[in-house]
């Protein structure tokens, strides 16, 4: 009996630990599960309740002259008219979205929404409305801060441009074609977009979710319901959408408004250089031509000369003309950066104190 037991047991704690090395190497060897955090959620809801409070419709009104009547280009009519027409004007109504930043009522919005507007309706997602004051506009970045006076008002939450990727789902919000809050989804399709010459400074966040007529100034938000950029225009094709909206970054944005409340104006790093590039055969592959030096500027006192070909900006090599430029911009007055350059068959490295952009005249 003692025989066929040990004939029974051994067979059957050999198939036990075999069973046990199996399951072992399956779960060391399978690929791992995906974080639920990856997950698709099913519904963005709780994002959206979080930022729409503190999206707003604008509406504006402008007066502008009215369109010469036709009939005038007869020399008849217009004698018959005493030699012309009295100048009439016209008034003129449009529409746009913004979003509020502080619990102090500065909304940011885009500055083609309110430009020229004699005045500026401001509409809560709760349905209450009051009329705004401008604090003040940049158009080389096309953004503008309003200031409104109403109670109980809701900050939105930022959120950082900087950990974005592409590919992250993103929902914009805004008032299109003055149907009131409306909301899209859609993804980041490209990051650091430029050279569109919609602005100066450009560093537009591109998406995919539908941003039409009415949606600029508006929120874009991630799917926690912060704020990653204000929404500024999207590309059409014979009038049609394309699938191409973009987004002024929100730390841009915030830097704006900072500055227009603290100044008046968007204070910019200036070294007083034009540029063109050049591309050239190695790693590097683009450098920068200087064409040109203002006389009283930072560069020209710091020797750099037409004719310099820039290669580094503070050891990092130097992009197109147009980035660079961005670059600089974001410079504070009274910051020293070191300039990497060719005079000829002669490397130097000059310090250049930059300066302060000045106004353009008006």
């Amino acid at each position: 009996m003692k025989k066929i037991l040990q004939f029974i047991t051994w067979p059957a704690i050999a198939g036990i630990l075999a069973a046990i090395a199996l399951l072992q190497w399956y779960a060391t060897s399978r690929p791992a599960a995906l974080p639920s955090a990856t997950l698709m959620p099913t519904s963005f809801s709780a994002a959206v309740q979080r930022a729409v409070p503190s999206v707003v419709n604008i509406y504006t009104r402008k007066r502008v002259p009215a369109r010469p009547d036709p009939a005038l280009d007869n020399p008849y009519a217009r004698r018959l008219l005493n030699g012309g027409q009295r100048r009439r004007e016209r008034i003129e109504n449009s529409l746009g979205s913004g979003v509020i930043v502080s619990d102090q009522g500065l909304v940011l919005t885009s500055h083609h929404v309110i430009s020229g507007a004699e005045e500026i309706l401001v509409l809560l997602y709760d349905g209450r409305s009051g009329l705004a004051q401008v604090i003040g506009s940049d158009p080389d970045t096309d953004l503008a801060v309003l200031q409104i006076e109403l109670d109980g008002i809701q900050a939105i939450r930022l959120g950082n441009p900087d950990q974005a990727r592409v590919g992250d789902i993103v929902l914009a919000i805004g008032n299109p074609y003055g149907f009131g809050h409306s909301v899209t989804q859609g993804i980041i399709s490209a990051l650091g977009r430029y050279g569109l010459n919609l602005s100066t400074y450009e560093d537009f966040i591109q998406t995919d979710a539908a941003i039409n007529q009415g949606n600029s100034g508006g929120a874009l938000i991630d799917t926690e319901g912060r704020l990653l950029g204000i929404n500024a225009a999207t590309f059409l094709r014979g009038g049609e959408s394309t699938g191409i909206g973009l987004a002024t970054p929100v730390d841009l944005a915030m830097g704006v408004t900072q500055d227009l409340v603290n100044y008046g104006r968007v204070i910019r790093g200036w070294m007083g250089l034009e540029v063109q590039t050049v591309f050239a055969p190695g790693p590097q592959g683009q450098s920068l031509r200087v064409t040109g030096t203002h006389p009283q500027g930072p560069a020209a006192k710091a020797g750099i000369s037409e004719g310099d070909i820039i290669t580094h900006i503070d050891m990092q090599p130097v992009m197109d003309g147009r980035a660079t430029m961005h670059q600089i911009a974001l410079l504070r007055p009274g910051d020293a950066v070191e300039i990497n350059l060719r005079r000829k068959e002669q490397n130097m490295v000059l310090q250049v104190i930059v300066g302060v952009r000045p106004e353009p005249r008006r």
